[in-house]
Protein backbone atom coordinates (compact mmCIF):
# COMPACT_ATOMS: atom_id res chain seq x y z
CA UNK A 1 0.00 0.00 0.00
CA UNK A 2 2.76 2.15 0.75
CA UNK A 3 4.61 1.48 -2.18
CA UNK A 4 1.32 2.18 -4.39
CA UNK A 5 0.97 5.75 -2.61
CA UNK A 6 4.48 6.40 -3.18
CA UNK A 7 4.11 5.80 -6.95
CA UNK A 8 1.17 7.91 -7.11
CA UNK A 9 2.70 11.06 -5.95
CA UNK A 10 5.46 10.52 -8.27
CA UNK A 11 3.30 10.35 -10.81
CA UNK A 12 1.23 13.74 -10.18
CA UNK A 13 4.89 15.12 -9.33
CA UNK A 14 6.22 15.01 -12.96
CA UNK A 15 2.65 15.61 -14.76
CA UNK A 16 2.77 19.17 -12.70
CA UNK A 17 6.30 19.52 -13.57
CA UNK A 18 5.67 18.66 -17.38
CA UNK A 19 2.15 21.42 -17.40
CA UNK A 20 4.74 23.91 -16.10
CA UNK A 21 7.18 22.88 -18.78
CA UNK A 22 4.49 23.59 -21.44
CA UNK A 23 2.95 26.66 -20.19
CA UNK A 24 6.68 27.83 -20.22
CA UNK A 25 7.50 26.95 -24.15
CA UNK A 26 3.56 28.31 -25.20
CA UNK A 27 4.62 31.74 -23.34
CA UNK A 28 8.10 31.79 -24.48
CA UNK A 29 6.85 31.70 -27.79
CA UNK A 30 5.06 34.83 -27.76
CA UNK A 31 6.43 37.99 -29.25
CA UNK A 32 8.52 40.27 -26.79
CA UNK A 33 6.22 42.86 -26.86
CA UNK A 34 3.05 40.55 -25.35
CA UNK A 35 5.10 38.77 -22.42
CA UNK A 36 5.64 42.00 -20.70
CA UNK A 37 4.20 45.73 -21.19
CA UNK A 38 7.25 47.89 -19.99
CA UNK A 39 6.22 51.20 -17.56
CA UNK A 40 7.91 54.30 -18.95
CA UNK A 41 8.02 57.65 -17.04
CA UNK A 42 8.85 60.64 -18.61
CA UNK A 43 8.80 64.75 -18.41
CA UNK A 44 5.61 66.89 -19.10
CA UNK A 45 8.32 69.43 -19.58
CA UNK A 46 11.05 67.70 -21.27
CA UNK A 47 9.69 64.70 -22.95
CA UNK A 48 13.25 63.53 -24.30
CA UNK A 49 13.56 62.49 -20.42
CA UNK A 50 12.90 58.81 -20.87
CA UNK A 51 13.15 56.60 -17.39
CA UNK A 52 11.86 53.10 -16.63
CA UNK A 53 10.76 54.00 -12.97
CA UNK A 54 9.00 57.07 -10.99
CA UNK A 55 11.47 59.94 -10.06
CA UNK A 56 12.14 63.15 -10.61
CA UNK A 57 13.20 65.59 -14.17
CA UNK A 58 16.83 65.91 -13.50
CA UNK A 59 16.51 69.34 -16.22
CA UNK A 60 13.30 70.99 -13.82
CA UNK A 61 12.96 68.37 -11.07
CA UNK A 62 9.31 67.64 -11.92
CA UNK A 63 7.77 64.47 -11.18
CA UNK A 64 7.94 62.11 -13.83
CA UNK A 65 4.38 60.70 -14.82
CA UNK A 66 3.83 57.57 -16.73
CA UNK A 67 3.94 57.68 -20.61
CA UNK A 68 1.60 56.00 -21.92
CA UNK A 69 1.94 53.17 -24.94
CA UNK A 70 0.16 51.87 -27.38
CA UNK A 71 1.45 48.17 -28.64
CA UNK A 72 -1.64 47.94 -31.17
CA UNK A 73 0.06 47.04 -34.77
CA UNK A 74 0.13 49.94 -37.19
CA UNK A 75 -3.57 49.98 -39.04
CA UNK A 76 -3.02 49.23 -42.99
CA UNK A 77 -4.68 51.34 -45.85
CA UNK A 78 -4.62 48.45 -48.09
CA UNK A 79 -8.13 47.13 -49.53
CA UNK A 80 -7.64 43.46 -47.86
CA UNK A 81 -7.41 45.51 -44.54
CA UNK A 82 -10.09 48.67 -45.04
CA UNK A 83 -12.40 46.43 -46.46
CA UNK A 84 -13.08 42.81 -45.23
CA UNK A 85 -15.33 41.08 -42.85
CA UNK A 86 -13.05 38.84 -39.67
CA UNK A 87 -12.48 36.05 -42.57
CA UNK A 88 -11.68 38.26 -45.56
CA UNK A 89 -15.14 36.69 -47.50
CA UNK A 90 -18.78 37.25 -48.27
CA UNK A 91 -20.68 34.65 -48.58
CA UNK A 92 -24.35 34.94 -50.40
CA UNK A 93 -25.47 34.21 -53.85
CA UNK A 94 -25.66 37.13 -55.88
CA UNK A 95 -26.35 38.01 -59.32
CA UNK A 96 -23.38 38.21 -61.20
CA UNK A 97 -21.45 39.30 -64.94
CA UNK A 98 -18.06 39.38 -66.27
CA UNK A 99 -16.26 41.79 -68.29
CA UNK A 100 -16.48 42.03 -71.98
CA UNK A 101 -13.31 41.82 -74.61
CA UNK A 102 -15.76 44.16 -77.52
CA UNK A 103 -15.49 47.50 -79.04
CA UNK A 104 -17.78 50.20 -78.21
CA UNK A 105 -18.67 53.10 -80.09
CA UNK A 106 -19.97 56.15 -77.85
CA UNK A 107 -20.84 59.90 -77.67
CA UNK A 108 -19.16 61.97 -75.46
CA UNK A 109 -20.79 65.59 -73.96
CA UNK A 110 -18.55 68.68 -73.84
CA UNK A 111 -19.52 71.65 -71.90
CA UNK A 112 -18.63 74.38 -73.80
CA UNK A 113 -18.48 78.60 -73.79
CA UNK A 114 -18.60 80.82 -76.43
CA UNK A 115 -15.56 83.37 -75.98
CA UNK A 116 -13.89 86.21 -78.91
CA UNK A 117 -11.64 85.16 -81.29
CA UNK A 118 -8.38 87.21 -80.65
CA UNK A 119 -7.33 86.42 -84.50
CA UNK A 120 -9.97 89.10 -85.91
CA UNK A 121 -8.92 91.64 -83.10
CA UNK A 122 -8.57 95.23 -84.19
CA UNK A 123 -5.71 97.53 -82.68
CA UNK A 124 -6.33 100.87 -82.68
CA UNK A 125 -3.15 102.95 -81.75
CA UNK A 126 -2.15 106.91 -82.10
CA UNK A 127 -0.10 107.51 -85.25
CA UNK A 128 1.30 110.47 -83.33
CA UNK A 129 2.05 111.53 -79.63
CA UNK A 130 -0.60 113.81 -77.88
CA UNK A 131 -2.99 114.45 -75.44
CA UNK A 132 -6.34 113.48 -75.84
CA UNK A 133 -8.99 116.22 -76.00
CA UNK A 134 -12.66 114.69 -75.75
CA UNK A 135 -13.58 110.62 -75.51
CA UNK A 136 -16.69 109.67 -77.62
CA UNK A 137 -16.25 105.97 -76.65
CA UNK A 138 -15.95 105.52 -72.68
CA UNK A 139 -16.77 102.10 -71.67
CA UNK A 140 -15.51 98.47 -72.23
CA UNK A 141 -17.83 96.38 -74.67
CA UNK A 142 -18.99 99.52 -75.93
CA UNK A 143 -20.51 98.47 -79.33
CA UNK A 144 -18.81 100.59 -82.57
CA UNK A 145 -19.48 101.13 -85.59
CA UNK A 146 -17.22 101.28 -89.03
CA UNK A 147 -16.49 104.98 -89.54
CA UNK A 148 -17.15 106.20 -85.91
CA UNK A 149 -15.07 108.79 -84.05
CA UNK A 150 -13.44 107.89 -81.21
CA UNK A 151 -11.48 110.27 -79.29
CA UNK A 152 -9.75 114.05 -80.94
CA UNK A 153 -6.44 113.96 -80.13
CA UNK A 154 -3.82 117.46 -79.73
CA UNK A 155 -0.64 116.83 -80.55
CA UNK A 156 2.14 119.70 -81.32
CA UNK A 157 4.16 117.33 -83.59
CA UNK A 158 1.14 117.57 -86.14
CA UNK A 159 0.56 121.43 -85.13
CA UNK A 160 4.59 121.77 -86.68
CA UNK A 161 3.90 119.31 -89.62
CA UNK A 162 0.75 121.66 -90.63
CA UNK A 163 2.57 125.01 -90.30
CA UNK A 164 5.57 123.68 -92.35
CA UNK A 165 2.67 122.19 -95.14
CA UNK A 166 1.12 125.58 -95.15
CA UNK A 167 4.42 127.37 -95.70
CA UNK A 168 5.68 125.07 -98.41
CA UNK A 169 2.43 125.73 -100.78
CA UNK A 170 2.29 129.56 -99.65
CA UNK A 171 5.93 130.05 -100.33
CA UNK A 172 7.34 127.28 -102.52
CA UNK A 173 4.43 126.07 -104.54
CA UNK A 174 6.66 125.59 -107.31
CA UNK A 175 8.51 122.77 -105.65
CA UNK A 176 5.86 120.02 -105.74
CA UNK A 177 8.37 117.30 -104.75
CA UNK A 178 8.52 118.36 -101.29
CA UNK A 179 4.97 119.22 -100.78
CA UNK A 180 3.87 116.25 -102.06
CA UNK A 181 6.49 114.38 -99.07
CA UNK A 182 5.01 117.06 -96.40
CA UNK A 183 1.75 115.72 -97.53
CA UNK A 184 2.43 112.40 -97.11
CA UNK A 185 3.55 112.76 -93.71
CA UNK A 186 0.14 114.29 -92.60
CA UNK A 187 -1.38 111.03 -94.30
CA UNK A 188 1.15 108.99 -92.14
CA UNK A 189 0.32 111.36 -88.96
CA UNK A 190 -3.66 110.07 -89.39
CA UNK A 191 -5.27 113.23 -91.76
CA UNK A 192 -7.44 112.21 -94.25
CA UNK A 193 -6.90 113.52 -98.09
CA UNK A 194 -10.42 115.53 -97.68
CA UNK A 195 -8.65 117.20 -93.86
CA UNK A 196 -5.36 118.33 -95.79
CA UNK A 197 -7.26 119.58 -98.35
CA UNK A 198 -9.14 121.96 -95.94
CA UNK A 199 -6.10 122.31 -94.38
CA UNK A 200 -4.35 123.88 -97.74
CA UNK A 201 -7.59 126.51 -98.24
CA UNK A 202 -7.65 127.60 -95.09
CA UNK A 203 -4.33 128.06 -94.91
CA UNK A 204 -5.04 127.69 -90.92
CA UNK A 205 -3.20 125.43 -88.62
CA UNK A 206 -5.67 122.62 -86.58
CA UNK A 207 -3.55 120.43 -84.16
CA UNK A 208 -6.79 118.14 -82.74
CA UNK A 209 -6.64 115.33 -84.96
CA UNK A 210 -10.23 112.59 -84.78
CA UNK A 211 -9.54 109.40 -84.91
CA UNK A 212 -12.31 106.80 -86.34
CA UNK A 213 -12.53 103.44 -86.10
CA UNK A 214 -11.71 101.35 -88.93
CA UNK A 215 -13.85 98.56 -88.64
CA UNK A 216 -17.14 97.15 -86.74
CA UNK A 217 -16.35 96.00 -83.19
CA UNK A 218 -16.62 95.48 -79.37
CA UNK A 219 -14.35 97.88 -77.64
CA UNK A 220 -12.44 95.54 -75.59
CA UNK A 221 -9.76 97.96 -74.33
CA UNK A 222 -6.09 97.34 -73.81
CA UNK A 223 -6.28 94.00 -71.77
CA UNK A 224 -5.28 90.82 -72.93
CA UNK A 225 -8.08 88.47 -74.55
CA UNK A 226 -7.92 85.64 -71.89
CA UNK A 227 -8.19 87.87 -68.55
CA UNK A 228 -10.72 90.24 -70.48
CA UNK A 229 -12.95 86.95 -71.45
CA UNK A 230 -12.77 85.83 -67.90
CA UNK A 231 -13.70 89.09 -66.31
CA UNK A 232 -17.13 89.60 -68.54
CA UNK A 233 -18.21 85.80 -67.53
CA UNK A 234 -17.49 86.55 -63.74
CA UNK A 235 -18.53 90.12 -63.54
CA UNK A 236 -22.41 90.82 -65.04
CA UNK A 237 -21.69 94.85 -64.02
CA UNK A 238 -18.55 94.92 -67.21
CA UNK A 239 -20.83 96.36 -69.34
CA UNK A 240 -20.65 99.29 -67.83
CA UNK A 241 -16.92 99.37 -66.73
CA UNK A 242 -14.78 102.75 -67.90
CA UNK A 243 -11.41 102.34 -70.13
CA UNK A 244 -8.34 102.64 -68.65
CA UNK A 245 -7.82 105.84 -70.95
CA UNK A 246 -9.73 109.16 -70.32
CA UNK A 247 -9.62 112.50 -71.32
CA UNK A 248 -6.68 114.50 -70.32
CA UNK A 249 -4.18 111.29 -70.85
CA UNK A 250 -1.13 112.09 -72.98
CA UNK A 251 -0.75 109.24 -75.34
CA UNK A 252 2.94 107.95 -76.87
CA UNK A 253 3.18 107.05 -80.60
CA UNK A 254 2.14 103.80 -81.86
CA UNK A 255 0.20 103.06 -78.32
CA UNK A 256 -2.72 100.86 -78.41
CA UNK A 257 -5.67 102.45 -77.22
CA UNK A 258 -8.42 100.67 -78.10
CA UNK A 259 -8.82 96.74 -79.19
CA UNK A 260 -11.87 96.32 -81.04
CA UNK A 261 -13.35 92.45 -81.00
CA UNK A 262 -15.05 91.48 -84.02
CA UNK A 263 -18.16 89.43 -82.79
CA UNK A 264 -19.05 88.23 -86.02
CA UNK A 265 -16.19 85.29 -85.92
CA UNK A 266 -16.30 83.53 -81.98
CA UNK A 267 -14.77 80.58 -80.79
CA UNK A 268 -16.10 77.65 -79.25
CA UNK A 269 -14.18 76.24 -76.60
CA UNK A 270 -15.00 72.94 -74.90
CA UNK A 271 -13.48 71.20 -71.91
CA UNK A 272 -12.19 67.83 -72.12
CA UNK A 273 -11.54 65.46 -69.50
CA UNK A 274 -8.47 63.64 -68.72
CA UNK A 275 -8.82 60.17 -70.29
CA UNK A 276 -11.06 61.83 -73.32
CA UNK A 277 -9.03 63.63 -75.03
CA UNK A 278 -7.01 60.84 -76.86
CA UNK A 279 -11.07 60.44 -78.51
CA UNK A 280 -10.60 63.71 -80.03
CA UNK A 281 -9.13 64.40 -83.13
CA UNK A 282 -8.69 67.35 -85.86
CA UNK A 283 -11.32 67.72 -88.31
CA UNK A 284 -13.63 65.55 -86.09
CA UNK A 285 -17.31 66.33 -86.59
CA UNK A 286 -19.03 67.71 -83.57
CA UNK A 287 -22.34 68.76 -82.91
CA UNK A 288 -23.34 71.54 -80.87
CA UNK A 289 -26.35 73.46 -79.07
CA UNK A 290 -26.52 76.24 -76.79
CA UNK A 291 -28.43 77.19 -73.50
CA UNK A 292 -30.39 79.01 -75.17
CA UNK A 293 -32.17 76.86 -77.77
CA UNK A 294 -31.29 73.13 -76.96
CA UNK A 295 -32.91 71.44 -79.85
CA UNK A 296 -31.27 73.84 -82.23
CA UNK A 297 -27.95 72.03 -83.30
CA UNK A 298 -24.90 73.61 -85.13
CA UNK A 299 -23.19 71.43 -86.99
CA UNK A 300 -19.19 71.57 -86.85
CA UNK A 301 -15.45 70.81 -86.87
CA UNK A 302 -12.75 70.32 -84.50
CA UNK A 303 -10.80 73.14 -85.64
CA UNK A 304 -7.65 73.21 -82.30
CA UNK A 305 -6.60 70.98 -79.70
CA UNK A 306 -4.78 72.76 -76.95
CA UNK A 307 -1.91 70.64 -75.53
CA UNK A 308 -1.81 72.60 -71.97
CA UNK A 309 -3.50 70.50 -69.39
CA UNK A 310 -5.41 72.72 -66.57
CA UNK A 311 -4.80 71.27 -63.29
CA UNK A 312 -7.42 72.36 -61.39
CA UNK A 313 -10.39 70.59 -63.53
CA UNK A 314 -7.93 68.31 -64.69
CA UNK A 315 -9.15 68.93 -68.19
CA UNK A 316 -7.40 70.50 -71.41
CA UNK A 317 -9.74 72.52 -73.98
CA UNK A 318 -10.43 72.26 -78.43
CA UNK A 319 -11.97 74.59 -79.93
CA UNK A 320 -14.58 74.80 -83.20
CA UNK A 321 -14.34 78.45 -85.04
CA UNK A 322 -17.64 79.36 -85.57
CA UNK A 323 -18.87 82.29 -88.33
CA UNK A 324 -21.20 84.34 -85.69
CA UNK A 325 -22.28 86.81 -88.70
CA UNK A 326 -25.63 84.67 -88.96
CA UNK A 327 -25.72 82.76 -85.64
CA UNK A 328 -25.48 86.05 -83.31
CA UNK A 329 -24.05 83.82 -80.55
CA UNK A 330 -23.60 85.87 -77.23
CA UNK A 331 -20.17 85.80 -75.62
CA UNK A 332 -20.20 83.74 -72.73
CA UNK A 333 -23.13 81.69 -73.59
CA UNK A 334 -22.88 77.96 -72.31
CA UNK A 335 -22.83 75.43 -75.24
CA UNK A 336 -22.50 71.90 -75.06
CA UNK A 337 -20.99 69.72 -77.39
CA UNK A 338 -21.49 65.72 -78.59
CA UNK A 339 -18.47 64.29 -80.61
CA UNK A 340 -19.03 60.73 -81.65
CA UNK A 341 -16.11 58.42 -80.49
CA UNK A 342 -14.28 56.16 -82.94
CA UNK A 343 -14.54 52.36 -81.96
CA UNK A 344 -12.49 51.53 -79.20
CA UNK A 345 -11.15 47.77 -78.67
CA UNK A 346 -11.18 47.05 -74.91
CA UNK A 347 -11.98 45.49 -71.95
CA UNK A 348 -15.28 46.82 -70.96
CA UNK A 349 -17.07 46.14 -67.34
CA UNK A 350 -20.53 47.61 -66.63
CA UNK A 351 -20.50 50.35 -64.45
CA UNK A 352 -22.51 49.22 -61.40
CA UNK A 353 -20.51 46.44 -60.96
CA UNK A 354 -17.92 48.50 -59.13
CA UNK A 355 -17.36 50.37 -56.48
CA UNK A 356 -15.16 53.59 -55.98
CA UNK A 357 -14.11 54.31 -52.05
CA UNK A 358 -11.57 57.06 -52.68
CA UNK A 359 -8.61 56.91 -54.57
CA UNK A 360 -9.49 52.85 -55.57
CA UNK A 361 -12.14 51.18 -57.59
CA UNK A 362 -13.28 47.78 -56.17
CA UNK A 363 -15.00 44.60 -57.77
CA UNK A 364 -16.45 41.82 -56.23
CA UNK A 365 -15.15 38.53 -57.35
CA UNK A 366 -17.12 34.97 -57.22
CA UNK A 367 -15.29 32.52 -55.30
CA UNK A 368 -16.62 29.24 -54.27
CA UNK A 369 -19.28 30.20 -52.10
CA UNK A 370 -18.93 33.86 -51.83
CA UNK A 371 -17.53 37.11 -52.98
CA UNK A 372 -13.94 38.72 -52.52
CA UNK A 373 -13.11 42.05 -52.57
CA UNK A 374 -10.11 43.37 -54.89
CA UNK A 375 -8.97 46.46 -56.27
CA UNK A 376 -9.01 47.07 -60.32
CA UNK A 377 -7.44 50.21 -62.27
CA UNK A 378 -10.06 51.77 -64.38
CA UNK A 379 -9.57 53.92 -67.52
CA UNK A 380 -12.94 56.13 -69.39
CA UNK A 381 -16.21 55.52 -68.71
CA UNK A 382 -18.77 54.91 -72.28
CA UNK A 383 -22.19 54.12 -72.47
CA UNK A 384 -22.65 52.87 -69.07
CA UNK A 385 -19.52 50.47 -69.09
CA UNK A 386 -16.17 51.06 -67.45
CA UNK A 387 -12.86 50.72 -69.31
CA UNK A 388 -10.39 48.03 -67.56
CA UNK A 389 -6.96 48.39 -67.40
CA UNK A 390 -6.05 46.18 -64.40
CA UNK A 391 -7.13 44.06 -61.76
CA UNK A 392 -10.01 41.35 -63.15
CA UNK A 393 -9.77 39.48 -67.15
CA UNK A 394 -12.54 38.22 -68.89
CA UNK A 395 -12.61 35.02 -67.08
CA UNK A 396 -13.84 36.17 -63.59
CA UNK A 397 -17.27 36.41 -62.88
CA UNK A 398 -18.11 39.72 -60.64
CA UNK A 399 -20.49 40.18 -58.76
CA UNK A 400 -23.27 42.77 -60.63
CA UNK A 401 -24.22 45.26 -58.17
CA UNK A 402 -21.17 46.30 -56.13
CA UNK A 403 -22.67 48.99 -54.33
CA UNK A 404 -25.02 46.10 -52.73
CA UNK A 405 -22.16 44.10 -51.57
CA UNK A 406 -20.05 46.91 -49.98
CA UNK A 407 -23.48 48.14 -48.13
CA UNK A 408 -23.38 45.31 -45.88
CA UNK A 409 -22.92 46.10 -42.52
CA UNK A 410 -20.78 43.13 -41.91
CA UNK A 411 -18.48 44.28 -44.63
CA UNK A 412 -17.43 48.00 -44.01
CA UNK A 413 -14.57 47.94 -41.35
CA UNK A 414 -15.15 50.37 -39.45
CA UNK A 415 -12.54 50.78 -36.19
Amino acid sequence: MNRYLKYSLVVTVISIIGMAIYFFAIKSNEPVENQRQKEVYTCPMHPEIIRNKPGNCPICGMILVKKVSNNHAVESNSIENLLKPTDNFIVGNYQTTTAKDTTLISEINLPGIVAYDPNSSVNIAARISGRIEKMYVNYKYQKVSKGQKLFDLYSPELLTEQQNFIYLIVNDSENQSIIKASRQKLLLYGMSGNQINALASAKRTNPVISIYSPAFGIVQGTESMVKSTDDSMQNPNTTTEPLNVKEGDYIKKNEIVFKLINTDKVWAVFNVLQGYNSLIKMNQPISISSELNEKETITAKVNFIETQFNPTDKSNRIRVYLNNNTLKLPIGLRLQGIVETNPMKAIWLQKQALVSIGNKKVVFIKMDNGFKAAAIKTGIEVNGFVQIIDGISVEDTIAKNAQYLIDSESFIKTE
